[in-house]
């Protein structure tokens, strides 16, 4: 699908599902991030469970975070309207049994976050979206983050500059769609930048 626009946005995440569903069953051959970056990100290789699963949102940003720093990029801050965003994206995959960036609804990332308080008094604002999925050892958030950075379009937008906010959301499930027994976890990453009047005429 190609990028959308409305008011102002963008959505450049919406066609990147199935590229991951490839990802997902790679994670043999990706290197998980470093030592360094897993000491820093608490909960780094963590399995998700109901028990951890804030602190599986917590390392999944941080772990994003020192890629970002590592290639010279400011980090993304949490924003609690962008990571609703991600755990309805979440939610949504595994009770409804899909795994894609647009709803069966025919919702994009884009149209779910503009109707936040996300984009309130912002002239333009632009929305990215990755999604993954994972297994039995491949399931952590230090898995997921290398998955996403050996996919180039998913590494796209993880690098992107233009980005200031991120949500994350993890649910210790996947959709049986893709498992047959559900047991795994889904992830979903929100990126946002909200410009001024004055930025967005630049």
């Amino acid at each position: 699908m190609p990028d959308a626009t409305t008011r102002g946005g963008r959505a450049l995440g919406a066609s990147l599902a199935a590229v991951l569903l490839v990802c997902a069953y790679a994670f043999l051959t990706v290197a998980a991030p470093t030592a360094t970056a897993s000491a820093v990100c608490a909960g780094a290789n963590v399995h998700p469970s109901a028990a951890n699963v804030l602190q599986a949102d917590a390392a999944t940003l941080c772990l994003v975070n020192q890629v970002r720093l590592a290639h010279g990029l400011h980090p993304l801050r949490a924003n609690r309207e962008l990571g609703r965003v991600a755990h309805s994206q979440v939610t949504s995959m595994v009770s409804h049994d899909y795994f894609a960036d647009v709803r069966p609804t025919g919702q994009t990332p884009l149209s779910l976050v503009a109707v936040t308080r996300y984009p309130a008094h912002a002239a333009e604002f632009s929305i990215g979206q990755n999604i993954a999925w994972g297994t039995e050892g491949f399931t952590t958030p230090a898995h997921i983050v290398a998955a996403w950075m050996a996919s180039a379009p998913h590494r796209e937008i993880m690098l992107s500059s233009i980005y200031r906010n991120a949500g994350v959301a993890v649910m210790p499930a996947v959709p049986t769609i893709l498992a047959s027994s559900g047991t795994g976890a889904t992830y979903a990453i929100e990126f946002g930048v909200r410009l001024s009047a004055s930025a967005a005429r630049r």
